[in-house]
């Protein structure tokens, strides 16, 4: 039963996630974390890691959440689940779109979606930030914010948009950093 609750879950959100792989981070979010399955800052360290390996952030992520959850089969099933409606989709739309494209209904539609996805991803953005920066907690149950981390998430924000260095360039220095200032 669990099994296909957890492909459901999957299902539904590679269905109803309109914007690509970071804006099907918040949902994800909401259904893993909210249901106990994971914590936030597991969550972010999984984040991290697809963020680091080849491929698509949400199919990484749902591999790794699905391998956390339940091994390999999970693993399978959350990737099965989340590529399938995209496939699904692709091709019913591709059908249509080469006769309707630029109808001015259609690109109305596409216009009015652009929005909603800069919310869900910026949501994402938003949540992954609030976790690395205050995700540690003191004795008193209190956020923590540790400077460092904010340095670093700001040198890795100019190096990539001001200096256009290369994410995993990035996203080694950023390693470098952590290991170098943050043991």
């Amino acid at each position: 039963m669990f099994f296909l609750r957890l492909m459901g879950i999957f299902f539904k959100i590679g269905l109803l996630t309109i914007g690509g792989g970071y804006a099907m981070l918040p949902l994800i979010q909401r259904e893993i974390i909210d249901r106990g399955w994971l914590t936030a800052r597991e969550f972010v360290h999984i984040i991290t890691i697809a963020e680091m390996t080849p491929g698509p952030i949400a199919i990484n992520a749902a591999t790794f959440v699905g391998y956390r959850l339940a091994g390999v089969k999970g693993s399978i099933l959350t990737t099965t689940a989340i590529s399938l409606p995209s496939l699904l989709i692709i091709l019913a739309v591709s059908k249509f779109l080469t006769h309707f494209e630029d109808h001015p209904t259609v690109q109305s539609v596409f216009y009015g979606l652009r929005p909603a996805v800069a919310g869900l991803v910026s949501s994402a953005a938003i949540f992954i930030s609030r976790e690395v920066l205050f995700g540690s907690r003191n004795l008193t149950g209190g956020a923590v914010l540790d400077p460092r981390l904010g340095v670093i998430a700001l040198i890795s924000f100019f190096a990539l948009r001001r200096l256009k260095v290369h994410p995993i360039l990035t996203i080694i220095t950023a390693a470098a950093l952590g290991v170098l200032f943050l043991r």
